[in-house]
């Protein structure tokens, strides 16, 4: 029985899908894989279709009719694996940016060691980014360090969108009050899960940018990010933050 599902959201990834998934499942470990498309206008869901009838039991689709965000895109794909009876639930992005080998460390952290949420890290041992512009390595870092510093985790890298998820981490938190959408995602669900007090550990992993298809950062995401973090720490000093 396969006890593990990596969750990939899409939007126009006609160039990763196919790759993504056959290097998932050429891994030594078993794992499932649910892509959540966003009604792809370059046909992604007609691929990943395609390769359900090579992958008919371990593949799975969850299509949307609007690009409807990052966060909500993931919690569909939760939502969709705690109907199921996977033990560890990942997310991982489709540009490769997220090393698909290091699936299997992420899982040993949780199913193997003590940890109740693992985190595909950047910022654990130095800066491990490759192909980005020091403009933006500086972005991502800073903002780690500025969430870090409101909120009190104990995370170098707080944005991270490589994790390892135990089932019991999504079925203590809300997922229905979850409240952003883009990047800043990524930082709720980790401090709730903090809040819970889930132990959470840090894997350092090298983050590669991109090399086909186009990043979906925008100022809007960035915005969100550096002022809810302030709204939601001073929501949970006051005990009006719903976990």
């Amino acid at each position: 029985m396969v006890d593990a599902l990596v969750i990939i959201p899409t939007y126009n990834e006609i160039e990763n899908v196919e790759r993504i998934i056959r290097n998932v499942f050429s891994l030594q470990r078993d794992f499932h894989i649910l892509i959540v498309d966003d009604n792809s206008p370059d046909h992604t869901a007609a691929k990943v279709k395609e390769l359900q009838s090579e992958y008919p039991e371990t593949l799975f689709l969850l299509e949307r009719f609007s690009k409807s965000g990052l966060g909500t895109a993931y919690i569909a794909g939760f939502k969709w694996a705690l109907e199921r009876s996977y033990a560890y639930i990942f997310e991982m992005d489709a540009d490769f940016s997220h090393n698909p080998n290091d699936l299997i460390r992420l899982y040993n952290a949780c199913a193997k060691g003590s940890s109740d949420v693992a985190i595909g890290s950047r910022y654990a041992t130095g800066v491990n980014v490759v192909n980005w512009p020091m403009s933006r390595v500086l972005l991502s870092w800073g903002a780690s360090k500025y969430v870090r510093f409101i909120t009190g985790m104990d995370i170098n890298d707080t944005t991270a969108g490589f994790i390892c998820y135990k089932r019991e981490v999504l079925e203590k938190i809300n997922l229905d009050k979850i409240r952003f959408v883009g990047y800043a995602f990524q930082i709720e669900m980790k401090f709730k899960a903090y809040l819970l007090k889930f132990k959470i550990k840090e894997v350092p992993v090298i983050f590669t940018d991109r090399t086909r298809g186009a990043s979906k950062m925008s100022k809007g995401i960035i915005s969100e990010a550096v002022f809810g973090v302030i709204k939601m720490k001073i929501k949970s000093l006051f005990n009006q933050y719903e976990i």
